[in-house]
């Protein structure tokens, strides 16, 4: 979920490291690519010769119609103080100017890491005496936001769900979150059971668990251990199993307190166990009965699983070093990080095991503070002040999962009291990675907007922002037998009347690290972007998203993480990011987020350039500048204009298959036609026959001046010039290249 050269902290993206390959090509400048040059005549081919570009101008076959301003944009993250402060500075503007991206999207890294996002210092605590509690930043207009902040859980304990969390403060114990139990969805605790899975690593013989509960206990769980493959909780691969209870394993009378259970009487060999919660005891927790929030839900302080032989007596078998888990500060190594070598925790890789919960209790106080500027945000008003929107709509996060319903409806109200313009708030960030259940999520989503809404009623709100997956995100199988997250989500909103909340659908873009394994690190992999493209933006429809809901990439990338130079090349990137736009906007989608602006701040990792070593963020130099330039200037009328996308193809296939040309088709604004081509074969130039016709099979051409810009992975044949259109429809495409051809048709 990250651009190639800033890291976001994701181990279900950073598990593979990406292998430097040999393809590292240089960027033409500036000068190069705008010099106007003469088109070098096609190589000598007959028509028959040429594959063949088909263009369809029929008005009724119009596939979207976007507004470039809101449709492609760019997005920010955590920050640094300093980088911060350096995103307001004028030239970095300039530089975000130059890359012509339109709108901008806040993202929510806390609650990436398993952390509360403060958004306005200037709030209430539950508990103000203490400075604890639940936090709730507030909607009055005061001095302007500079910066935010994040602030670590302590009721997290030692759980964790695939990230790495920030730490401050001392850890205490883990409790699910308030908001899922029947107190505020109105629903039985039934109906959101809170779960805790531990991951052993490795299958091993055990028959008993060990609980330390703590107020408010379990008074009915069960303890299960999964039968299938070692996916049981990478919900991206799809988990391919049951849960089975152990033939002792039901509770129906809980009383809380140290509890060794004996779950079966010959140990059965399990990698993955879960402690299943349907019914709270309502005691309150060690912060008392004055907040209903402190006596609902499920906690407990450690447990570990073993063995129990006849006489009684417990041995430890995970942890495996007998050491079980529990209150520590931040500084210490503690158990449930999981991530063996890398892999996530609860991946098939995992052999180091770990602890993952179904929720986190959002409760916290100040001294929970991330502090050493690092993990820090753009403040509110200083995101839209300092010229970051480009004057453009923004797309904001909002905090759920780890949050309360009135912070995020005072976050919503206070941008809308400041008049700032938004396209819309996304509730929550990477849901499925924290391994929340499409029901906990729905149930959350339906209070946040009523809340939200209560304040700014034509608030715009959306979600669920998943992480960059190429396949649907299943998880276990309910009581119908649905395992589509997001089918059982849009069902959950449909029950409660709530899908009319759902003014957009979000997700981010990481093709190339699949599923937490990246494919081959060489140019080939350029050629599946569109199918992949394609497949997601079904997926979503198929899972029960209304046709009339946008679709939103809201980040996105090449690959996740840091990857290092040379990777694919930055003319394969370029190809790579134009492909993506491309097919995005041809299968209906509505916006595209696509470079993080971070880099453009310097300081964290002393990036002053391109991740392939480019000149200063903005200028020809910087990697994205070429995709970004292809695009927003050569492709796309910016200004507010409808640009509108028609179907276009390509017939050539090479041996194994594969489109080798993609095409995509806009009429703009100004009233040229702007086709972009990309040529993937990286050995070969191919010449085309350019056809545009209609549904009458009338046929169309360009008429006056043509414009053709190329940008190539050898340099030397960069174009940007003003040309006489072929009268024969006949052009070239370099190899490894980008090509836009525009004009007027006739």
């Amino acid at each position: 979920m990250m651009i190639e050269s800033f890291e976001r902290i994701s181990p279900r993206k950073f598990q593979c490291a990406v292998v430097v390959a040999a393809l590292c090509f240089v960027l033409a400048s500036s000068d190069n690519l705008r010099q106007a040059r003469a088109q070098t005549a096609p190589e000598a081919a007959s028509i028959e010769q040429a594959a063949t570009v088909h263009v369809d101008v029929t008005p009724e076959h119009t596939l979207n119609t976007i507004y470039p301003d809101t449709a492609t944009g760019a997005w920010m993250d955590d920050l640094t103080k300093t980088q911060v402060d350096n995103l307001s500075k004028p030239e970095t503007i300039q530089g975000i100017k130059n890359l012509g991206w339109g709108s901008i999207t806040m993202r929510n890294n806390s609650e990436l890491r398993l952390s509360a996002w403060h958004w306005n210092e200037n709030g209430t605590w539950s508990d103000p005496a203490t400075k604890s509690g639940y936090f709730a930043g507030s909607a009055d207009l005061g001095e302007p936001i500079h910066y935010g902040y994040s602030y670590s859980l302590p009721h997290r304990d030692f759980m964790t769900s695939g990230d790495q969390p920030l730490v401050a403060g001392f850890q205490t114990y883990w409790k699910s979150n308030p908001y899922l139990t029947s107190h505020f969805t109105g629903e039985s605790d039934a109906r959101h059971p809170q779960w805790v899975v531990t991951d052993m690593g490795t299958a091993r013989p055990v028959n008993a668990i060990h609980i330390q509960w703590v107020n408010p206990y379990a008074v009915v769980y069960e303890v299960e251990y999964w039968i299938g493959d070692n996916n049981a909780l990478d919900w991206d691969m799809g988990p391919n199993g049951v849960w089975r209870a152990f033939p002792s394993g039901t509770v129906t009378n809980g009383k809380g307190g140290d509890v060794h259970l004996k779950l079966s009487v010959e140990p059965i060999t399990a990698r993955f166990v879960r402690v299943l919660m349907s019914k709270s005891s309502g005691t309150c927790d060690t912060h008392g009965a004055g907040d209903i929030r402190n006596c609902v839900g499920y906690a407990l302080q450690t447990l570990s699983i073993g063995r129990m032989d006849s006489g009684g007596a417990y041995s430890i078998v995970y942890p495996a070093d007998g050491a079980e888990p529990g209150p520590s500060t931040g500084g210490e190594r503690r158990h449930g990080g999981g991530g063996a070598q890398g892999a996530f925790p609860g991946s098939a890789e995992d052999t180091a095991g770990s602890f993952c919960a179904s929720s986190v209790d959002p409760w916290h106080e100040a001294d929970n503070l991330i502090t050493g500027g690092h993990d820090e945000y753009n403040g509110m008003d200083n995101f839209f002040a300092s010229g970051l929107t480009m004057g453009h709509a923004a797309l904001v996060a909002c905090a759920a999962i780890y949050d309360t319903p009135e912070d995020c409806a005072n976050e919503v109200a206070y941008i809308h009291k400041r008049g700032y313009a938004v396209v819309g708030i996304e509730i929550g960030e990477e849901c499925d990675g924290k391994h929340t259940m499409p029901e906990d999520y729905g149930a959350i989503y339906c209070q946040w907007a009523d809340a939200i809404h209560k304040l700014t009623p034509d608030a715009r709100l959306g979600g669920p922002v998943f992480e960059g997956v190429d396949k649907d995100i299943t998880l276990w199988a309910d009581d119908q037998g649905r395992t589509s997250w997001m089918g059982r989500f849009v069902d959950y909103l449909k029950a409660h009347g709530h899908l009319k909340d759902l003014s957009f659908m979000s997700f981010e873009h990481y093709p190339f690290m699949v599923n937490g394994a990246s494919p081959p690190d060489d140019w080939d992999t350029l050629y599946i972007e569109p199918g992949i493209m394609k497949h997601v933006v079904d997926m979503w429809r198929e899972d029960g998203v209304p046709k009339d809901v946008p679709l939103i990439i809201s980040e996105s990338g090449i690959t996740a993480g840091r990857s290092s130079k040379g990777y694919l090349g930055v003319t394969g990137r370029a190809i790579w990011e134009c492909d993506a736009f491309g097919t995005f906007f041809e299968q209906g989608g509505k916006a595209f987020y696509r470079p993080a602006i971070n880099n453009g701040a310097s300081d964290r990792w002393n990036y002053g350039g391109g991740p392939n070593g480019g000149g200063a963020y903005g200028t020809p130099e910087y990697t994205p500048f070429t995709s970004a330039h292809m695009i927003n200037f050569e492709w796309l009328e910016h200004g507010g204009g409808a640009n509108r996308i028609f179907p276009a193809s390509a017939d050539l296939m090479d041996a194994a298959g594969r489109t080798v040309i993609t095409s995509y088709a806009v009429d703009r604004p100004d009233g040229t036609w702007s086709l972009m081509l990309i040529n993937h074969d990286l050995h070969g130039a191919h010449p085309i026959h350019l056809v545009f016709d209609d549904a009458n099979r009338q046929r169309h051409s360009f008429a006056g001046p043509v414009t053709l810009v190329q940008y190539c992975n050898t340099p030397t044949e960069n174009k940007n010039a003003t040309i006489a259109p072929s009268p024969d429809g006949m052009y070239n495409l370099p190899s490894g290249s980008i090509t836009v051809i525009r004009g007027k048709l006739q």
